[in-house]
């Protein structure tokens, strides 16, 4: 069985909805679901805030390229365009990691770089993570918790949680 983590983001349109979207697509593979966070865009800084999410995922039919894949799906579904790196975004899919039994995947094509770049420094996908699985481990890096207190007050200062925007109902 291959568990998925999966980083959403939205900054276009109705953005809750956009996320929403990927939680009723998966629907029983969801693991769990972490709640909403708004950040300010990075890499290009003139567009509008972003809503962002992780959740996890278990799917016995999936390697880490049908997550990829699916998440692409569900990206061109939304509309997405892809006209500039960093860019606004219906929908942003991304693979963080993928397990398979237990055992981490790890994967160097350019297409689909996992460990997912980049997470170990970003509060956006840290902290939902952390929220949806306390006891969360990024392959090759460590505890989600003691990546998350090494950024310290300010690399998490962006990050506003949203608990008027719920992905998934309680249940």
């Amino acid at each position: 069985m291959t568990r998925a983590v999966l980083s959403l983001g939205s900054n276009l349109g109705d953005r809750a909805a956009h996320l929403r979207t990927v939680v009723a697509d998966l629907g029983a593979a969801v693991v769990a679901v972490s709640p909403v966070f708004e950040t300010a865009p990075w890499g290009v800084t003139d567009q509008p805030d972003f809503l962002n999410a992780v959740l996890v995922a278990d799917d016995p039919g999936l390697d880490a390229w049908g997550w990829l894949r699916r998440g692409q799906a569900l990206e061109d579904a939304a509309g997405r365009v892809r006209e500039q790196r960093w860019g606004p975004r219906t929908l942003d899919v991304d693979v963080v990691q993928v397990t398979d039994d237990g055992a981490p995947v790890t994967s160097d094509d350019p297409e689909l770089l996992l460990p997912h770049p980049g997470t170990p420094d970003r509060a956006t996908v840290l902290l939902p993570w952390l929220l949806a699985e306390p006891g969360a481990v990024l392959h090759g890096h460590g505890p989600v918790a003691d990546l998350l207190d090494r950024l310290g007050p300010d690399g998490r200062a962006g990050a506003h949680r949203r608990d008027d925007v719920v992905l998934r109902d309680p249940a």
